[in-house]
Formats: structure tokens, C-alpha cells, sequence
């Protein structure tokens, strides 16, 4: 009886969402008899709900069907929203390239400049596949009904023809060629074939979403006609009207950063199964100029220091040929150790897509990467740590009350007109408005 409530308490505080590791190597799985598009008949459809390290919670879907052969599989995101679009830009120029991995969401579109040609988002569902993949899909879908235009529209057949062409050759990569993904749900992750390292080959930027492109994903202003909260008279709500729902409350944060702004800290913690998250958000506006914080990390004391990374900021280690993004590890606010042990952790949780498919080399260089961050956190190595951000609305903790660290560097820079416009500056009126 004891194992019993035992086996039962276990399963309790298991997540919902698990990480595919060989401790649990029969994950969880639904399965669903579903009807096939294919021939009518029915069908098995198994969800797995599951981890992707480097992006987050979601749902994988794969349909068989026994009687037709056809198979299909979906991914779906069950996390939260994301506060912006992500634009990401791909060089294909080898065979790797066509071969890195792509998670797309229902909500991503795919371009190719050269070819003058779009896959607009939910034309096509969200999946996990490959660079080539996406080729050969389009390939498919226009093939499909090319008998019958070669009958009723020949002149239409004869130039998709031409067009599918145009796509083979970007298999053979007779030339390089770009790729744009650009995802208004945030959603969409490229494979770096060279991680831990810089993807040179790879631009990622975030936008900020229109009016309508919230409203296609469901998300409504305050200000929106549609919005949640209609007052039955003029200036009165009740509790009544929101029974199930979830409120949310604007307050103000009474903490702050000594020396440094107002910030926002927000916290979660799990009761079930003791999961933690900080997330940090500047309380103030955008600074007038970027800032660059270099620190020497060579002791204890070192590693001790406060460190603000906001949503904004890129961060380097020279010595080791790291760089990271804003949107990897968000903003938090913590020490140098701690910024140094949520790196390690992400990638010794593995990387995105390891598994048996995994390029070795790839693997080696994670796994070297990780010994070397191992030996920075034994303190057996010294290392630089940069912060690099264009908001200006990072920190990092200065060891002397009168300014005089040897140990860290700080510079007040210019934004370039990118910048500025990553940060949606450039379109901002602020005089005579």
C-alpha cells in the first residue's frame, strides 16, 4: 500500500511537459482515433506533450493511418504568446544549410526573395523540419494538380513548370540563396549548425506587432472594441461577469535597484513540481544612448556581483566565443555566477534537436564548450563578460562605492539606425505631438 501511494504521489508531481531523456524513455502519449483525409477511413492520432530545450512547451501531433499509409505530424505551441514578431534570415549556402532544422508555428511565413516567392502563415501548419523540407513540401503541393491545368490551363501549368524548376535548383544550390521567416507569434526556431558559437550565417530581429496582427492571434487592446471588460454602467464592473476568468491588476513594483532605475521583477514558482522563472522588465523608459558593461570575472568576489540583463541585451564572453541574444535568456536579474550557471544549464539540458540525428561535430563542440564553462565556474579560468545593450537599461554591480573597479569597464555609446529601429525608435514622434 505504501508503494502504491507512493507510485501515485510520484505521478502527481510529475510536469505536464516533459523533456525526452533516456530516465523516461516511454514519454507519455494520447492517442485518438481520428478520421483520414486521405481515404476516409479512420485513422490514429498521438499527442506528446513535451519540451524543446532553447524554445519551450508544445504539443506533437502524428497521424497514421493503416488502412492508406498517410502519414502527417503537426507542432503546436502551449506556451504563452510571445511580446513580439521574430524575423529570421537564413544564407543558404551548403548542404548543411539546407539541412538545419526548423521549428515553424501555424503563424509563419516563409520567403524567398530571389524567387519573388511567399508561403503565407496558415497555409501551411506548424511543424519541425528541415530547410530542404519546406523545398519539398512547396514542390509537392504545386505538383499535385498539375495534370489537371495541363488539360483546363496550359499556359498556367506551363509556368509553374518553369517555377518548380526555379525550387529544384535551390536543392542542387547551383547559387546561395536567402530564406525569411517571419513569425508574428514569436514561435519560429532556426538550428544553428555551429552552437555554441556565433551563427554567422543567421539574422534574427523582433518587430512589434500591428493592431491586426494581434487581432489574428487573438490578442486585444485596452482599447479595443472587442476588449474583455464592458461595464454594465457607466464606470462599474462586477465579479460576477468574469466567473472563471483570470484577472490581471496593474500595481506597482516597491522594489529597486540600488544605484541603478526602477525595474520590474516577476517571479514564478511552482508548487507542483518546484519549477522557478524570474523575469525582469525595465520600469523606465529607453535610455538616450546604449551602454557596454565589460567585467572581469577572475574570483569569487567576482562572481558575487549583481547583474541586470534586460529583454534587450546581448551578452559575450570573448575567451569562449559565446555570444547570446536578447531573446535566449530574456531578462533577469541575478549574480554573475547565476547568468554563467543558466547558460550552462540550457545547454547541458542539451541542445535544440539533439538527439540521433545530431551532427557530431556539433556535439563535440557543445560538449567541449561546456567543460571549458565548467572550469570558468570552478574558477580555474578567467573569463570577460560583456553586455551589450542598445536600451541602455543593463547593470552590473560596482565593487567600489567611489567608482574606482578596476575590474569593470563602462561606455556610453551612440544607437546605430538599426538599432533604433529594433528598438522602434525611429517612428516614434515625440515632438510636437
Amino acid at each position: 500500500m505504501a508503494e502504491d501511494r507512493k507510485q501515485i504521489t510520484e505521478e502527481k508531481t510529475k510536469p505536464i511537459f516533459r523533456s525526452l531523456t533516456a530516465d523516461d524513455p516511454e514519454p507519455e502519449t494520447t492517442q485518438i482515433e481520428s478520421l483520414c483525409m486521405n481515404c476516409g477511413q479512420n485513422g490514429v492520432t498521438k499527442l506528446l506533450l513535451t519540451k524543446i530545450p532553447y524554445y519551450k512547451d508544445i504539443v506533437l501531433m502524428s497521424f497514421d493511418c493503416e488502412h492508406c499509409g498517410f502519414q502527417n505530424n503537426e507542432i503546436q505551441n502551449s506556451g504563452k504568446i510571445t511580446e513580439k514578431g521574430i524575423r529570421i534570415t537564413v544564407e543558404v549556402k551548403s548542404s548543411r544549410d539546407l539541412n538545419r532544422q526548423v521549428v515553424k508555428s501555424d503563424y509563419t511565413c516563409v520567403k524567398i526573395p530571389s524567387l519573388d516567392f511567399e508561403i503565407p502563415s496558415r497555409s501551411q501548419k506548424g511543424e519541425i523540419t528541415t530547410i530542404e523540407g519546406i523545398i519539398e513540401r512547396t514542390i509537392d503541393g504545386l505538383e499535385q494538380d498539375q495534370p489537371e491545368r495541363r488539360e483546363k490551363h496550359p499556359n498556367a501549368a506551363s509556368q509553374i513548370d518553369q517555377f518548380l524548376e526555379k525550387l529544384r535548383k535551390l536543392k542542387s544550390l547551383d547559387e546561395p540563396f536567402t530564406m525569411i521567416f517571419e513569425d508574428i507569434s514569436g514561435e519560429c526556431h532556426i538550428e544553428n549548425p555551429k552552437a555554441p558559437l556565433k551563427d554567422e550565417g543567421c539574422t534574427i530581429t523582433q518587430f512589434k506587432r500591428s493592431i491586426e496582427q494581434d487581432s489574428i492571434l487573438g490578442i486585444y487592446s485596452e482599447n479595443s472594441e472587442d476588449t474583455l471588460l464592458k461595464p454594465i454602467k457607466e464606470g462599474e464592473y462586477t465579479l460576477e461577469q468574469f466567473e472563471g476568468e483570470v484577472l490581471s491588476f496593474r500595481t506597482n513594483c516597491p522594489e529597486y535597484i540600488p544605484h541603478f532605475k526602477e525595474v520590474v521583477i516577476m517571479a514564478t514558482v511552482c508548487e507542483a513540481c518546484g519549477h522557478r522563472t524570474n523575469e525582469v522588465k525595465s520600469g523606465g523608459g529607453i535610455e538616450h544612448m546604449g551602454v557596454k558593461i565589460k567585467v572581469k570575472v577572475a574570483g569569487k568576489e567576482d562572481f558575487s556581483r549583481d547583474l541586470l540583463k534586460s529583454e534587450t541585451c546581448y551578452m559575450q564572453v570573448p575567451e569562449l566565443e559565446l555570444e547570446i541574444g536578447p531573446a535566449t535568456l530574456g531578462g533577469r536579474f541575478t549574480t554573475v555566477e547565476g547568468i554563467l550557471v543558466a547558460v550552462k544549464e540550457q545547454l547541458s539540458s542539451s541542445i535544440a534537436f539533439s538527439g540521433d540525428s545530431s551532427d557530431p561535430d556539433t556535439m563535440k563542440r557543445m560538449d567541449d564548450f561546456i567543460s571549458h564553462l565548467n572550469e570558468v565556474l570552478e574558477g580555474k579560468r578567467k573569463i570577460t563578460l560583456v553586455l551589450d545593450d542598445p536600451a541602455g537599461n543593463s547593470y552590473i554591480q560596482s565593487l567600489s562605492d567611489e567608482g574606482l573597479d578596476s575590474g569593470l569597464e563602462i561606455t556610453k555609446y551612440e544607437r546605430s539606425f538599426d538599432q533604433n529601429e529594433e528598438l522602434g525608435l525611429n517612428d516614434m514622434k515625440v515632438e510636437d505631438y
